[in-house]
């Protein structure tokens, strides 16, 4: 790829970070719990029906994991910012891509420049 490509491309892949909106790490997970008390349906030991689904989100940050459940009126938003953080995560994936191929093409170009004089 050519610089003023690479570079027109990493101009595209800063103003497309600009538009991202809130985001956050994670997955979700449907999650099913067996509770405590005696006599439920979750503790029936031939039969069990557990209770949920119940939404669980999970993600590592500065190396301590954590987990939370979600409730559904903020499942919605959970979800757009999770899908906003792989595409954040896929543009800086990218633009490092590039950033390093820039790199090497501009020291290519100069150096065969000076080779020329």
């Amino acid at each position: 790829m050519q610089v003023g490509k690479m570079q027109k491309r990493i101009d595209k892949i800063k103003i497309e970070l600009q538009l991202i909106g809130e985001m956050r790490p994670g997955s979700l997970n449907k999650q099913y719990t067996k509770c405590g008390r005696q006599g439920c349906r979750c503790q029936d030991p031939e039969n069990p029906k557990r209770h949920g689904p119940y939404n669980q989100l999970s993600y590592v940050h500065h190396g301590k994991s954590t987990t939370q459940f979600i409730q559904k009126p903020q499942l919605s938003a959970v979800k757009r910012q999770l899908t906003n953080y792989k595409k954040f995560r896929a543009l800086t994936t990218e633009w490092v891509d590039l950033a390093l191929d820039l790199a090497k093409e501009k020291l290519k170009i100069e150096r065969e420049a000076r080779e020329k004089k």
